[in-house]
C-alpha cells in the first residue's frame, strides 16, 4: 500500500496552481521568497484535500464492497428459497384439485 511521505513532491500542476493562487493574493511589498512560503502552504492545502478526499472514496469503495458481499447474496438467496417452498407447497394442492375436478366432471358426462 502506497503511503504519503512527505519527500514526495506535489505534482507540478498542484506547484502551478498554489503559485497562481499565491500571485493572485499577493500584496504590494510582499517579496518574491514570501510568496513562495504562501504557494508553500497552499501546496500543503491541496495535498491534504486531496488526501481527504481518498479516503472518502476508500470508505465509498468499501460500503459498496459490503453491500455486494456474498452475505448479503445468501440472504437474497434465502429469501427467495423460501418463497419457492411456499409456491412449491401450494402446486401439489392445486394440482390434486384440478384432477379430481377433472375426475368428476368425467365421471358425470359418461356415468
Amino acid at each position: 500500500m502506497a503511503r504519503y511521505n512527505k519527500s514526495n513532491p506535489p505534482s507540478e500542476q498542484t506547484q502551478a496552481e498554489a503559485m497562481a493562487i499565491a500571485r493572485s493574493t499577493q500584496k504590494p511589498g510582499q517579496t518574491k521568497e514570501q510568496t513562495k512560503l504562501i504557494a508553500q502552504g497552499i501546496e500543503k492545502g491541496i495535498a491534504a484535500y486531496k488526501k481527504q478526499q481518498k479516503a472518502v472514496a476508500r470508505e465509498r469503495d468499501k460500503q459498496r464492497k459490503r453491500e455486494a458481499s456474498p452475505a448479503a447474496e445468501s440472504a437474497i438467496t434465502a429469501d427467495t428459497t423460501t418463497d419457492d417452498r411456499v409456491r412449491s407447497g401450494r402446486l401439489p394442492w392445486l394440482l390434486l384439485v384440478i384432477s379430481w375436478g377433472l375426475f368428476a366432471a368425467y365421471v358425470a358426462v359418461n356415468g
